[in-house]
């Protein structure tokens, strides 16, 4: 990496736990954090209260209302970049656009991709409580999905696996040494 020499910036790492709502995302992305020391964020906490009340109304949220969303989470990561610190963010990033305005943050973005069937993701969000999307939004939530182009690289996960797996499977994939061990 570029200006990772003597007196340069410490090299960062920056994950993307992508998927969409109720694949598990949070926990994946928190056990991840946890067990390689990276900082974690929930990009549903950087949703404007309108965005939330419009999914709350089972309404999906356009590019328009999407797009000032990405570019702070972006920020958000890129800042962490700037200070030296390695992130994990859970993100739906469904779109390879959307993709794109987060790739524009920090020098390097991965993405694990939390990817299951329907009715698996359907009967976990039916199980979640106090969670403002509602299961009406998966469909829509799938039909806006779209898979990984060739030039991306995403390591992509079967959410069947169990929480610790996931997270396991994961920390494998990305070549991520863990400092702490925390049993799932």
């Amino acid at each position: 990496m570029t200006g990772d020499g003597p007196g340069g910036p410490p090299p960062t790492r920056h994950v993307v736990v992508m998927g969409v709502s109720g694949a598990g995302k949070t926990t994946v992305a928190r056990g991840i954090a946890a067990r390689a020391g990276f900082a974690f964020a929930e990009a549903d906490d950087f949703h404007l209260p309108s965005n939330v009340a419009q999914m709350r109304a089972g309404v999906p949220l356009d590019d328009a209302a999407r797009l000032p969303w990405l570019r702070d989470l972006a920020g958000w990561m890129a800042d962490r970049a700037a200070a030296g610190v390695s992130t994990v963010l859970a993100c739906s990033a469904l779109r390879r656009s959307y993709r794109d305005v987060l790739r524009q943050g920090p020098p390097n973005v991965e993405f694990v991709h939390l990817d299951g069937s329907a009715e698996v993701i359907r009967e976990r969000m039916s199980r979640r409580a106090g969670h403002f999307m509602p299961t009406s939004l998966l469909e829509s939530q799938l039909a806006t999905l779209e898979r990984h182009h060739p030039d991306e690289s995403v390591l992509v996960l079967d959410v069947s696996l169990t929480p610790h797996e996931l997270v396991s499977a994961a920390l494998a994939g990305l070549g991520l040494s863990t400092d702490v061990d925390v049993d799932g």
